[in-house]
């Protein structure tokens, strides 16, 4: 699993925010934001508290991850990924 640091670091590990991608069943990525990667890998795989995208098809891995963000820019950095190409985001995974 690649991992980046982000420039904007929070205090508090409450307050740490990571943004991932998870490879599904049928090869598509999943990008999301959470602040237990662990934890939200498996509520994808359980199908419980899990996201809809994962409703036709199943969680495999969590290919990547970058920390150090809090809640806003978390979420910035999601909507950025989620507009990459995928050619884009697998060499975001490649790095």
């Amino acid at each position: 699993m690649n991992k980046s640091a982000s420039a904007s670091t929070s205090s508090s590990e409450v307050d740490q925010w990571y943004v991932y991608m998870v490879r599904a069943s049928d090869q598509t990525l999943y990008t999301g934001i959470t602040t237990d990667p662990q934890r939200r890998l498996a509520e994808h795989q359980s199908g419980k508290a899990g996201a809809k995208y994962f409703r036709g098809r199943k969680a495999v891995e969590m290919v990547y991850l970058e920390q150090g963000y809090n809640r806003s820019t978390a979420a910035s950095r999601e909507a950025a990924i989620k507009k990459l190409s995928r050619a884009e985001k697998l060499a975001l995974i490649a790095k």
